[in-house]
C-alpha cells in the first residue's frame, strides 16, 4: 500500500458517511421495534470494517473505485431496509456480499490484457451459448430462469460483460485489413457488428426491449475506441454506413415493437393513471412530495406500488430521503465510473474496457432516472448496485472489478515454448560469434649469437 494514511482516511469517511445515513434512521425512521435499526446498523458497519480489512491483502495502484463501490452498496442496503418500515433485508445484503466477491473476481481475470486477447473467440462463444441458455431453459419469449418460487436468474445480464471485453479485445486489430468487395475492412469489425445485431433481435424476441440501449451503447463506445485507434485509418464511408445501418435498424424497431411499448412511448400517463401511466404517475407524485429532504425512512407511501424496490426505486429513495440524498447518491455512481476514466487509460484494451462498462452504466441510470420522472418512456431497466435483483447485481459487481482492474493491471510477456525459435529480429540483433582463442605457442628458442665487433661493422 503506497500511502496508508489516505487509505486509514476513506475508511473513516464511509464509516462516517454509512453512520449518519443510520442515525438518520434511528431518529426519523418509522420502525416498532429498535431491534430493526440495530440490527441493520450491525449488518453495514460490519461489512464495512471486514471490507477495508480485507482489502489490503490485495495489491493496487489505486482503491478509490472500491471504497466508491462499498459506499454505495452499503447506501443501498439502507436505502432498501427502510421502505415503507425498518426491516432488514437479508435477500439483498447477500447479493451485495455477491456483488463484492464478483467484484474481485472481475479484477483477478481482466487484469492482463494478453490473456484476455488469446481468449476472445471463447467470449464469442460465450455470448452464443447464454443465448443458447435463455432459448432452452427461459420458456417461450421469456428472460428469466425460475430456481424456485421467489429466485430467478436473468441469463441476459451476463451477456453485458462480455460484450464489453468482446468490444476491448477487437481495439488492436484494426491494423490487420482485408479486401472484401470495394472496402478494407477488418474482419473483428464485421464480426461485432454481427454480433450487437444478434443481440438486439434476440432481446426484442425476449420482449427485453429496455436492455437494447444499453447494449447499444457499450457497442458505440467500442465502435469510437476502434475509430480512434493509431494506424487504423477509417474513411468516412464505413462510418456514414454504420451510423445508417444503426438508424434503419431504429426506425425498424419501433414498427415492429409489441403495441404495449408504441402505447408506452405515446402514452399520457395522467389520461391514463390507472393504465400504463400507473407507475410513472405515482413516482412523480412521491417525488413531489419528498421534497428536497423526504418525508423519513419508512414514512413513504410509494412502496404499495409495484417494482418500488427495482424499476421506480429513484422515486422512492427521493420520497423517503428527499432528492437531495437521491442526487447524491446517483453523484456516487457517476463518480464510480468516472475515476478510471480521469486517470491516464494503462492500455488500449484498458481504456476500451473502462468506456464500454461506463457506457452501460450511464445509459442504465439514465433509464432508470429518466423513466421515473416521465422524461423518457418507462423501460423498467434498474439502478445499478442500487435496485434490488441477483443477476444485475452481481453483474454490476463484476463490472465494477473490470474497472478495478484497468487501474491496476497486469502486464506480462508472452512465454515462449522451449522449442520455439526467437524472432528473426531478434536473431538480426545477436552479436556474432566470436572464435575462441588457440592456445599460445611458444617460439623455440635459437641460440644466442655472439657478434665480435668487427663482425658488425660488417
Amino acid at each position: 500500500m503506497s500511502n496508508p494514511f489516505s487509505y486509514v482516511f476513506s475508511c473513516i469517511f464511509v464509516l462516517l458517511a454509512h453512520g449518519a445515513m443510520l442515525l438518520n434512521v434511528f431518529y426519523n425512521g418509522s420502525y416498532d421495534d429498535v431491534n430493526a435499526v440495530v440490527t441493520l446498523a450491525a449488518a453495514v458497519i460490519g461489512l464495512d470494517v471486514v471490507y477495508f480489512i480485507i482489502m489490503p491483502f490485495f495489491r493496487q495502484q489505486t482503491y478509490a473505485v472500491d471504497f466508491m463501490l462499498i459506499l454505495i452498496l452499503n447506501m443501498s442496503m439502507i436505502f432498501q431496509s427502510c421502505f415503507g418500515g425498518v426491516n432488514f433485508q437479508s435477500k439483498h445484503f447477500i447479493t451485495i456480499i455477491a456483488a463484492l466477491i464478483a467484484c474481485r473476481v472481475g479484477y483477478i481475470v481482466c487484469r492482463d490484457h494478453r490473456r484476455i486477447e488469446d481468449k476472445r473467440k471463447i467470449i464469442w462463444l460465450g455470448l452464443g451459448l447464454l443465448m443458447g441458455v435463455i432459448l432452452l431453459f427461459t420458456g417461450k419469449r421469456s428472460m428469466w430462469i425460475s430456481l424456485g418460487d421467489s429466485t430467478s436468474i436473468q441469463p441476459s445480464e451476463f451477456m453485458k460483460p462480455l460484450l464489453v471485453l468482446a468490444c476491448a479485445t477487437s481495439v488492436t486489430e484494426q491494423q490487420k485489413k482485408h479486401k472484401f468487395l470495394c472496402f478494407n475492412v477488418v474482419y473483428e469489425n464485421l464480426i461485432l457488428f454481427g454480433m450487437i445485431a444478434v443481440i438486439c433481435l434476440f432481446q426484442w424476441w425476449c420482449a427485453d426491449l429496455g436492455s437494447i440501449p444499453t447494449f447499444g451503447a457499450i457497442y458505440v463506445a467500442g465502435f469510437l475506441l476502434r475509430i480512434c485507434y493509431p494506424k487504423a485509418k477509417f474513411t468516412k464511408k464505413p462510418i456514414v454506413l454504420a451510423l445508417a445501418a444503426l438508424a434503419v435498424l431504429a426506425v425498424i424497431g419501433v414498427i415492429v415493437a409489441p403495441p404495449y411499448v408504441r402505447d408506452r412511448l405515446f402514452v399520457d400517463i395522467w389520461s391514463d393513471k390507472n393504465g400504463n401511466g400507473y407507475q410513472q404517475s405515482q413516482a412523480l407524485i412521491a417525488i413531489a412530495d419528498g421534497g428536497w429532504l423526504g418525508k423519513g425512512p419508512g414514512h413513504g407511501f410509494l412502496h404499495n406500488v409495484f417494482a418500488y424496490r427495482c424499476d421506480i426505486v429513484f422515486a422512492s429513495i427521493s420520497e423517503e430521503w428527499g432528492m437531495l440524498f437521491a442526487v447524491m447518491a446517483v453523484c456516487v455512481l457517476l463518480m464510480m465510473v468516472a475515476i478510471p476514466l480521469v486517470n491516464p487509460p494503462r492500455s488500449y484494451y484498458h481504456g476500451s474496457m473502462c468506456a464500454g462498462i461506463c457506457a452501460a452504466f450511464s445509459v442504465q441510470m439514465a433509464l432508470n432516472i429518466f423513466g421515473s420522472c416521465n422524461m423518457i418512456p418507462f423501460t423498467g431497466v434498474t439502478l445499478p448496485f442500487i435496485s434490488t435483483g441477483g443477476s444485475s447485481m452481481v453483474v454490476s459487481g463484476f463490472m465494477a472489478g473490470m474497472l478495478v482492474a484497468s487501474q491496476s493491471p497486469v502486464f506480462k510477456a508472452p512465454k515462449r515454448k522451449k522449442n520455439e525459435q526467437k524472432p528473426q529480429h531478434v536473431q538480426d540483433r545477436q552479436m556474432p560469434d566470436i572464435p575462441q582463442a588457440q592456445p599460445r605457442q611458444e617460439m623455440p628458442q635459437q641460440p644466442p649469437i655472439n657478434y665480435t665487433l668487427t663482425e658488425r661493422r660488417k
